[in-house]
């Protein structure tokens, strides 16, 4: 397995490897950091194609030395000129027939422990892979694995696809398994019913379901469990559920895109404000036999 990070020495850089380490040593998986540069610094360079090459090879080497990757993850360094740094990593995903996208979440844009760039933003409207988000500090977290990974789902399309990517994810990486039920937050069984009763039953039956389904899929060994997810609002209702580090969250893209492709749903947004564990966001029918991990 080959898991894609995108790299800047930048401190949303060095998140990006912490988390990418801890994917890689929870998965098996081996590391391919990638640094993007843009074509008018190639041009300037006035220097002959081989030594051009050379320096590139060297200054990779010093990249993935300052990348600070610990010694006992398998990594890669790859340095590639594309017009923009998210087609520059998504040209990467592809030549390397990667699994994954780590990213850091730091820069301008949402506020919170994500506050996404424009970069990230635009990998999580367009990449056709699982795009990993660090949260702002994962850096300075001593956590080596995954401890534990929430998948969030609701009954809208797409759901049965992501359940089985978390059910996929927890049984490559031996790590427990939470369901968080949606259903209750979904206006089209609250504001639009306005049985508050109905909707609890419904939402229960949900949890109840994606229990059994996760629990028929998994060994007895890795424990599954359920909850509803409920509240005034989605960062209220997330809020609730007990975080630690070493937690990951899964969710689906939304509904809005294109087949295989990202796009941030306004439900995973309002979590990536409040939440400062590491989120991967899915595209919408990329989830098939040879789907991630």
């Amino acid at each position: 397995m080959k898991l894609v990070v995108g790299y800047l020495a930048t401190p949303g850089g060095a998140d990006a490897v912490a988390l990418g380490a801890r994917l890689a040593r929870t998965l098996g998986a081996q590391l391919e950091l990638c640094i993007v540069l843009l074509p008018d610094r190639a041009a300037t360079a006035r220097l002959s194609v081989g030594d051009f090459n050379d320096l590139l090879a060297d200054q990779a080497q010093e990249w993935l030395s300052d990348a600070a990757v610990p010694a006992d993850v398998v990594a890669h360094s790859h340095v590639v000129f594309a017009d923009s740094f998210a087609e520059g990593l998504l040209q990467e995903v592809a030549r390397l027939e990667a699994d994954a996208l780590v990213v850091g979440g730091s820069g301008g844009g949402l506020a919170g422990p994500y506050s996404l760039g424009s970069v990230v933003n635009e990998l999580l409207y367009s990449s056709p892979v699982p795009v990993v988000v660090a949260p702002r500090g994962a850096r300075h977290s001593d956590i080596e694995r995954i401890r534990e990974v929430t998948c969030a789902l609701g009954e809208r399309a797409g759901a049965d696809l992501l359940l089985s990517t978390a059910v996929r994810f927890s049984k490559a990486a031996g790590t427990p398994l939470r369901l968080a039920s949606l259903v209750a937050l979904d206006p089209a069984y609250g504001h639009l019913r306005g049985d508050a009763d109905a909707v609890r039953e419904r939402a229960l039956e949900h949890a109840r379901h994606t229990l059994q389904t996760a629990k028929d899929s998994l060994p007895e060994a890795i424990p599954v469990t359920s909850t509803i997810v409920d509240g005034a609002t989605v960062e209220d209702a997330v809020s609730k559920l007990d975080w630690r580090d070493g937690d990951m969250i899964m969710v689906g893209s939304s509904r809005l895109s294109a087949p295989k492709r990202l796009f941030l749903g306004s439900t995973a947004a309002k979590m990536l404000r409040v939440l400062d564990v590491p989120m991967m966001v899915v595209p919408r029918d990329q989830l098939d036999s040879d789907a991630m991990p």
